[in-house]
Protein backbone atom coordinates (compact mmCIF):
# COMPACT_ATOMS: atom_id res chain seq x y z
CA UNK A 1 0.00 0.00 0.00
CA UNK A 2 1.23 3.57 -0.91
CA UNK A 3 -0.12 7.02 0.59
CA UNK A 4 -1.63 7.96 -2.62
CA UNK A 5 -3.78 4.50 -2.50
CA UNK A 6 -5.04 5.12 1.24
CA UNK A 7 -8.35 6.20 1.14
CA UNK A 8 -11.56 6.70 4.03
CA UNK A 9 -13.81 3.61 4.68
CA UNK A 10 -16.60 3.23 1.93
CA UNK A 11 -19.67 5.50 3.58
CA UNK A 12 -18.10 6.63 6.39
CA UNK A 13 -17.36 10.22 5.09
CA UNK A 14 -20.14 12.02 4.67
CA UNK A 15 -21.65 16.38 3.37
CA UNK A 16 -21.86 18.48 5.64
CA UNK A 17 -25.68 19.47 5.40
CA UNK A 18 -26.09 23.43 4.28
CA UNK A 19 -29.76 24.57 5.40
CA UNK A 20 -30.94 27.64 3.96
CA UNK A 21 -29.38 26.90 0.53
CA UNK A 22 -32.28 27.32 -1.69
CA UNK A 23 -34.80 24.83 -3.11
CA UNK A 24 -31.80 23.27 -5.57
CA UNK A 25 -30.00 22.38 -2.40
CA UNK A 26 -32.35 19.96 -1.76
CA UNK A 27 -33.84 21.76 1.73
CA UNK A 28 -34.93 24.68 1.11
CA UNK A 29 -38.37 26.59 1.90
CA UNK A 30 -38.72 25.12 5.25
CA UNK A 31 -34.87 24.39 5.93
CA UNK A 32 -35.21 21.40 7.49
CA UNK A 33 -37.69 22.68 10.17
CA UNK A 34 -40.64 21.55 9.47
CA UNK A 35 -44.03 23.86 9.32
CA UNK A 36 -44.40 25.90 12.25
CA UNK A 37 -44.33 25.10 15.46
CA UNK A 38 -41.62 26.07 18.98
CA UNK A 39 -38.31 24.56 16.80
CA UNK A 40 -39.22 26.11 13.72
CA UNK A 41 -39.29 29.70 14.95
CA UNK A 42 -36.14 32.12 15.08
CA UNK A 43 -34.21 32.03 18.13
CA UNK A 44 -37.24 28.54 19.24
CA UNK A 45 -36.35 25.66 21.08
CA UNK A 46 -36.60 24.59 24.60
CA UNK A 47 -34.03 25.54 27.26
CA UNK A 48 -31.53 23.64 28.23
CA UNK A 49 -32.77 20.81 30.91
CA UNK A 50 -36.33 20.90 29.95
CA UNK A 51 -38.09 17.77 29.37
CA UNK A 52 -41.31 18.79 27.75
CA UNK A 53 -42.79 19.18 30.91
CA UNK A 54 -41.98 16.25 33.21
CA UNK A 55 -40.17 17.12 36.23
CA UNK A 56 -36.77 17.55 35.04
CA UNK A 57 -33.57 15.44 35.86
CA UNK A 58 -31.89 18.33 38.00
CA UNK A 59 -35.08 18.70 40.11
CA UNK A 60 -36.13 14.41 40.56
CA UNK A 61 -32.62 14.14 41.88
CA UNK A 62 -32.53 14.77 45.55
CA UNK A 63 -29.94 17.50 46.88
CA UNK A 64 -27.51 16.71 49.38
CA UNK A 65 -24.26 18.00 51.15
CA UNK A 66 -23.09 21.33 51.35
CA UNK A 67 -19.92 23.11 48.79
CA UNK A 68 -17.96 26.05 50.78
CA UNK A 69 -17.11 28.06 47.58
CA UNK A 70 -15.10 30.26 49.88
CA UNK A 71 -12.86 27.32 50.62
CA UNK A 72 -8.85 27.59 50.46
CA UNK A 73 -7.83 25.31 48.05
CA UNK A 74 -4.39 23.61 49.35
CA UNK A 75 -2.03 21.65 47.40
CA UNK A 76 -0.61 18.53 49.19
CA UNK A 77 3.61 17.97 48.71
CA UNK A 78 5.29 15.10 50.56
CA UNK A 79 8.75 16.00 51.89
CA UNK A 80 10.05 12.87 49.66
CA UNK A 81 9.38 15.04 46.53
CA UNK A 82 11.60 17.98 47.91
CA UNK A 83 14.66 15.72 47.92
CA UNK A 84 14.50 16.50 43.68
CA UNK A 85 15.88 20.12 45.36
CA UNK A 86 18.98 21.17 45.91
CA UNK A 87 21.12 21.73 49.38
CA UNK A 88 20.40 25.00 50.82
CA UNK A 89 17.78 26.07 48.03
CA UNK A 90 14.58 28.26 49.23
CA UNK A 91 11.57 26.21 48.52
CA UNK A 92 8.95 28.40 47.99
CA UNK A 93 5.16 28.01 45.93
CA UNK A 94 7.11 29.36 42.71
CA UNK A 95 9.98 26.92 43.19
CA UNK A 96 7.37 23.48 43.12
CA UNK A 97 5.68 24.87 40.27
CA UNK A 98 8.39 25.23 38.40
CA UNK A 99 9.30 21.64 39.32
CA UNK A 100 6.00 20.50 38.41
CA UNK A 101 4.83 19.15 42.19
CA UNK A 102 1.87 21.87 41.79
CA UNK A 103 -0.12 22.64 38.66
CA UNK A 104 -3.35 24.89 38.83
CA UNK A 105 -5.33 27.29 40.87
CA UNK A 106 -4.42 27.31 44.76
CA UNK A 107 -4.31 29.38 47.50
CA UNK A 108 -1.97 27.05 49.80
CA UNK A 109 0.57 25.00 49.97
CA UNK A 110 0.73 22.14 52.77
CA UNK A 111 4.16 20.07 52.93
CA UNK A 112 3.10 16.44 55.11
CA UNK A 113 5.49 14.16 56.74
CA UNK A 114 5.50 11.27 54.21
CA UNK A 115 8.96 9.97 53.09
CA UNK A 116 12.54 10.98 54.19
CA UNK A 117 14.49 13.88 54.00
CA UNK A 118 18.34 14.06 53.16
CA UNK A 119 18.92 17.35 52.32
CA UNK A 120 18.78 21.28 54.44
CA UNK A 121 16.65 23.80 52.93
CA UNK A 122 14.73 26.98 53.67
CA UNK A 123 10.61 26.58 53.42
CA UNK A 124 8.91 29.53 52.52
CA UNK A 125 5.15 30.23 53.19
CA UNK A 126 4.01 27.16 53.22
CA UNK A 127 1.89 25.26 55.48
CA UNK A 128 3.94 22.50 57.40
CA UNK A 129 2.96 19.20 59.33
CA UNK A 130 3.96 18.38 62.83
CA UNK A 131 5.69 15.35 61.00
CA UNK A 132 7.30 17.25 57.96
CA UNK A 133 8.38 20.08 60.61
CA UNK A 134 10.27 17.84 62.87
CA UNK A 135 12.27 15.82 59.19
CA UNK A 136 12.71 19.17 57.85
CA UNK A 137 14.57 20.68 60.99
CA UNK A 138 16.38 17.40 61.94
CA UNK A 139 18.02 17.26 58.55
CA UNK A 140 19.15 21.02 58.86
CA UNK A 141 16.52 22.88 57.33
CA UNK A 142 14.32 25.85 58.30
CA UNK A 143 11.41 26.93 57.79
CA UNK A 144 10.02 30.48 57.17
CA UNK A 145 6.72 32.32 57.36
Amino acid sequence: MKLHELAPAEGSRHKRKRVGRGPGSGMGKTSTKGHKGLKARSGGGVRPGFEGGQMPLHRRLPKRGFKNIHRDVVAIVNVADLDRFESGMIIDELALRSIGLIKGSIDKVKILGNGEVTKAFSLKNCLVSNTARQKIETAGGNIEQ
